[in-house]
Formats: C-alpha cells, structure tokens, sequence
C-alpha cells in the first residue's frame, strides 16, 4: 500500500483557499447565508476563523468567490460545446445532454442553483454577473445551433425565444428535485428522460420529423 505523499507547507497554503471554499459550499447550502457562521466554515477545515477571513475579508467576498468557484465547469462546459461536431441536430442535442448532467445530475450544481434562487436579492450584482458569465453563453449557442439548423432547411422557422423553451425542461427537473429532495423522491431516469425530451424538442423543431 502506498503511503500518501505529505504535503509541504506551500502545498498546503496553496490549497488552503479551495478548502475553505469548498467548506463554505457545504455551510451555506446547511444553513443559508444569514444561518452560516464564519467559525463554522473554518471548524471544516481545521483552520481558525482568522485565516479564513486572511483569504476572504468579509463573509459576503467569501460567499461571492464560492459562486464563482463552483461557476466554472459551466465555462468548461462551453468550451466543451465548442469542440462539437456534426449536424445542428447532433450538436444541439449533445450540447442538451451535457447541460442535463451538469445541472440536474450534478449534486453540486444543483446546490448552486439553490442558492442562486434563496440569495438572489441579496447579491443581485453577483447573480447578473453568473448570468452574463456563465448562462447567457450558453443559451447563446442554443440559439445559434437553432438558427444554423433553421438557415440550412434542417428546422422549421420557430419563434426567437424558443431557446428559453428548449432548456426548461432542463431547469424544471432541476427545481423539482431541489424541492422533493432525492432521499424522498426517486431521480428520474436519465436515459428514459432524455429519450422523451429529444422526442418532443425534435417534432418541435425538425422541418421533417422522423
């Protein structure tokens, strides 16, 4: 059996922010901004609460560079989306795929969108920078991928908007389960949920429906 390596103290000083941020995650989504003590998140990480606030000055920063933190794998997300290939069909419904596991599958995720709806209006500048960062991208290239599929013939002209219909099936799965809680409610089946979703966007959009 291999011993784990032991960290140095730079080792460890470099991850002590991922750490607290990590630890900050699972105090706010138990207890909620106004509930979370800043001493709670350090007891986590075995650290005192004076440290915490040497890499976050206020609870509130703290609160802030946790959303960012747990943000990203939306960018990676998209860089992801980028990279796609095939017909507007077979890159739309890859890309819708990829969105599912990221906010419905995803524990994390949908905690972060927990807290995104719960402390909105208390940090609207941070919920609107989350948004123009990390979502408008994406609807963005859900609506390029229509459009691309209604310039070629591949789908029938649709309304502008429709981009906003294609992901809440997407959104209200998530909220559902954040509402009945998966220890009491089962999680849908991935594979069957997606077969129907597909069906139903597809003979909305296709200009032919198979």
């Amino acid at each position: 059996m291999t011993t784990p390596k032991k960290l140095t103290r730079a080792e460890q000083k470099a991850l002590r922010p991922i750490q607290i941020l990590d630890a900050a995650f699972e105090e706010f989504v138990r207890s909620g901004f106004s509930g979370t003590r800043v001493e709670d998140i350090a007891e986590r990480v075995n650290v005192t609460k004076g440290t915490v606030y040497v890499y976050f000055e206020t609870k509130e920063k703290l609160f802030e560079a946790m959303i960012h933190h747990f943000s990203v794998p939306f960018q990676e997300l998209l860089e992801t989306a980028e990279g796609l290939s095939g017909s507007a069909t077979d890159r739309l419904l890859s890309i819708l795929g990829l969105l599912y596991e990221q906010i419905a599958e995803d524990r994390t995720t949908r905690e972060l969108t927990r807290l995104v709806i719960s402390e909105g209006q208390r940090f609207p500048d941070l919920i609107d920078r989350h948004h123009d960062e990390f979502i408008a991208p994406i609807i963005a290239k859900v609506d390029g991928l229509i459009l691309e599929g209604v310039a070629s013939g591949e789908f029938r002209a649709i309304p502008v908007e429709f981009s906003d219909i294609v992901v809440a099936p997407i959104l209200t799965t998530t909220v559902l389960r954040l509402i009945f809680d998966d220890r009491r409610e089962p999680p849908p089946n991935k594979e069957a949920f997606l077969r129907a979703y597909f069906d139903l966007l597809l003979h909305g959009l296709l200009a032919k429906p198979h």
